[in-house]
């Protein structure tokens, strides 16, 4: 068979050159280490949305209109406190601002915006640049000035930029908004933009970029992880070189991994943060029971290569097994559509077979070169004794769950089913969402003490960019609109009159006017400048034989007069090349992202011309929608895949392709138990956490497939009830040091400054502890009823199929 010559060629050869094989992977080491300075990382919420259809669409609103934020290649916002920003010294303040922005070359500035300009251009229509606006508020009474705020505000857009607590009668705010465009990105942007701006005086801050956690996260996370790993493994491992080689095994794996990463030019991600602990969770599973088997072998006074050969030819077909099982789990998220997701599940499936190269070959191999070394030179030997050997106190007590498989079975895994049944059906309710908080960590105000007093690099920065997010999002209008991306030829006749209808009789999230919907577009922007110019008004009138308010003929004339009126506002409603126009619904504050999104889609299905919806609400939506799929996706493709995989290597290896079955169930009990507990703890699946289950397979297997194997291998010679003690008793200790260590490591993501990853971390550790229990409790009796229905019916199958009339006992017996 070729997986009986594989393992036999390797144990050959790392019991004959143990040095040549441990010298090789360190060399390959030195390869991967060279692509370290290669990795890039990539934080935030854009890279989990930038190939959706809706944030396409908003993005080509950021290119098309003068929104105000966003607008051109990079902007960097302005956020502005004080008593009253629509006062005259405030407002003179956010000009010069501006102005020493646009004349400073090195920052490449293109645009401006701000309330302070739209105002100055109600003043003084002509005044289009912010030059000729500071004299115009420079010139103008207060009173002259609050009338100009009054119908600054009727302006699109303006709203948005002032805080709530703006007041039409006393033309005060507390806060305002203001963005400055550059024609692309130039170094250290918004370091010089601060620089500038704090040259006026006032209270004018940055907003800045989302900060990129992913740095500080490792830092925080890391060591700690690493310091209580290595606490386990002196436990388990008990003995100096042991643990050294152990350690060295696992960074060579995190090496290899990020070295790949940096040689085939993937960015780091939020989501790979989780890939370290992963794979020092599966290495040191592997390290643990490769280490205890060979003891095993060596407490039989089996020699140094003999003993080795036996544990490689027994352990890399079940490090082999989980190898293909956790692959299959973590590939099975390269069709989602979300790329951080494909990343992750790409990166995770070769960071585990590095995993397996690494443990299964050159662990074994530096083991045999220092143990023959120990045998030549006064090398400490510590303890060589495997853990949950017989007579320990662990091994007594991983001894439950065949107690219970050897007296009541049945009724064990009826309870069990029940449970899990009533687990799955609470399981149902758990939630999808996805939001920009997901990304972002506390407030530094909110970090736990003990962490600020961490020295140097492991103390947690400030991001000032949250408290000031955090102070928009609590003082200025926040996602009460949907945006409709319309792609027409706006000159032609009609097409206002078109795009106005899109808002008759709108659905339930919706606010109207009326029977029509509450909104901003180029119709609002022709009647709000009709409003206030007379002459205009007359060319509407001439043009509107319907006598509604919207012009249906010569709508390059109106299109015309409106653009060279700079405080009309249709820049932001309109492209320059009038190929498309944006159409801003207001909605119900407290509708759901799904009733937004669907009713946004109504409207767009509706009408016959080229709209597509887009917004935060329906960005948003169709990410959770996404999640969802790739969650159900992975789940289903995980599971098939890995079962049948399971089938074929047990048909394969042992003759008995049911094992395969019986390896599942645990598992299966895994994934429900883990659901259950995300509703329980009030995490719904978002962009960090879509892996979870397909994770919780590829882990949870890793402890039932050493269970299955080592009892199938027992099983051959001895009857039931030894093979599962010495399945449990021999991998037991194994699987009890690799869960106490996984969940040590996996647990510091609690820490990290995301909070989706800290609840990643969470889940993770709950699947390992959920995994572990299953295998040590569950699965013996799962093995037994497997042996009765298997077994015994072939057994008996057998007998009467002779013709024979046997009883139950000697058909057991035969």
């Amino acid at each position: 068979m070729v997986f009986e010559w594989f393992t036999d060629e390797v144990g050959d050869a790392i019991a004959s050159y143990p040095g040549r094989i441990s010298l090789a992977f360190l060399l390959l080491t030195a390869v991967f280490v060279a692509g370290l300075g290669n990795v890039e990382t990539e934080s935030g919420s854009n890279q989990f949305v930038e190939d959706l259809d809706s944030f396409e669409a908003f993005e080509d609103i950021q290119r098309e209109f003068s929104t105000g934020f966003g607008g051109g290649s990079t902007s960097t916002q302005l956020l502005q406190r004080e008593a009253n920003v629509l006062s005259r010294t405030s407002m003179l303040r956010m000009l010069r601002a501006q102005e020493r922005l646009q004349d400073h070359d090195g920052l490449r500035v293109t645009g401006v915006s701000s309330p302070a300009r739209t105002v100055a251009q109600q003043l003084d229509p002509e005044a289009t640049t912010v030059e000729a606006q500071i004299d115009a508020v420079e010139a103008a009474t207060a009173t002259e000035i609050d009338r100009a705020v009054r119908r600054a505000a009727e302006t699109p857009g303006f709203r948005s930029q002032v805080s709530e607590d703006f007041d039409t009668e006393s033309a005060a705010a507390r806060a305002a908004q203001a963005s400055v465009t550059h024609d692309r990105d130039v170094d250290a942007r918004e370091e010089r933009v601060e620089q500038v701006v704090g040259t006026v005086g006032g209270d004018i801050d940055i907003v800045g970029s989302a900060p990129n956690t992913i740095g500080s996260s490792l830092a925080l996370v890391l060591p700690a992880a690493f310091v209580l790993i290595v606490g386990f493994l002196v436990v388990a491992y008990r003995d100096l070189v042991d643990l050294i080689l152990g350690v060295v095994a696992i960074l060579m794996t995190l090496l290899w991994t990020f070295g790949f990463l940096g040689l085939a030019d993937i960015a780091f991600n939020p989501l790979l943060v989780a890939v370290p602990p992963l794979l020092i969770a599966v290495g040191i599973d592997f390290g643990i029971h490769a280490v205890n088997r060979y003891r095993e072998e060596r407490e039989r006074d089996q020699p140094v290569g003999t003993a080795m050969a036996v544990t490689t030819d027994q352990l890399l077909v079940a490090f082999f097994i989980v190898m293909g099982t956790t692959v299959i789990g973590f590939l099975s998220n390269l069709p989602s559509a979300l790329a951080p997701i494909r990343d992750f599940g790409f990166v995770a499936a070769i960071g585990i077979c590095f995993t397996f190269l690494i443990f299964g070959i050159f662990l074994p191999a530096a083991k045999v070169k220092t143990d023959r070394l120990r045998a030549r030179y006064p090398i400490p030997t510590m303890s060589e004794r495997p853990l949950g050997s017989e007579g320990s106190l662990l091994g007594r007590a991983l001894g439950g769950g065949v107690v219970i498989a050897q007296r009541a079975p049945a009724l064990f895994m009826l309870v069990i089913l029940v449970a899990s049944g009533a687990a799955g059906v609470y399981a149902t309710g758990v939630g999808t969402g996805f939001s920009q908080d997901d990304f972002l960590p506390p407030e530094y105000e909110e970090i736990p003490d003990w962490q600020k007093e961490l020295p140097g690099p492991f103390s947690p920065p400030e991001y000032s960019y949250v408290s000031k997010t955090n102070y928009i999002e609590d003082n200025f209008p926040q996602s009460s609109s949907v945006l409709l991306f319309v792609e027409t030829r706006m000159h032609r006749e009609a097409a206002l009159d078109q795009v106005y209808r899109m808002g008759d009789d709108p659905p339930p999230t919706v606010l109207r006017e009326g029977r029509h919907a509450e909104s901003q577009s180029v119709v609002t922007v022709v009647r709000s400048y009709a409003d206030r110019n007379p002459e205009f008004a007359d060319l509407v009138a001439r043009n509107d034989p319907d006598d509604d308010g919207v012009p249906e003929q010569n709508l390059r004339e109106v299109y015309d007069s409106l653009e060279s009126a700079p405080a009309s506002g249709v820049s932001g409603v309109l492209s320059e090349d009038r190929r498309s126009t944006l159409v801003t619904y207001s909605v119900d504050a407290d509708a759901t992202n799904g009733e937004i999104a669907a009713d946004a889609e109504a409207i767009a299905a509706e009408t016959s011309l080229d709209a597509t919806p887009t917004g935060n609400a329906i960005i948003f939506e169709e990410a959770s929608e996404l999640i969802l799929s790739t969650v159900i996706t992975s789940l289903v493709i995980t599971l098939v895949g890995a079962s049948a995989f399971l089938i074929v290597v047990y048909h394969v290896l042992e003759g008995r392709a049911s094992l395969g079955v019986a390896n599942v169930v645990p598992i299966a009990l895994t994934v429900t138990f883990v659901v259950a507990s995300m509703r329980y703890l009030g995490i719904d699946f978002n962009a960090i956490n879509g892996v979870i289950l397909s994770l919780t397979i590829g882990l949870g297997i890793d402890y039932s497939v050493h269970v299955v194997h080592r009892f199938a291998d027992e099983f051959e010679d001895h009857g039931i009830e030894t093979a599962l003690d010495r399945a449990i008793r021999g991998t037991g200790g194994a699987l009890t040091g690799s869960m106490l260590t996984t969940v040590a490591g996996m647990g510091m993501l609690v820490f990290a400054l995301n909070p989706a990853i800290g609840a990643f971390g969470v889940l993770t550790a709950l699947s390992v502890v959920y995994a572990y229990i299953a295998s040590i409790l569950v699965l013996p009796s799962t093995l037994v009823l497997w042996d009765r229905v298997v077994n015994h019916s072939r057994a008996a199958k057998l007998l009467y199929g002779r013709g024979s009339n046997p009883t139950p006992e000697t058909a057991v017996e035969e």
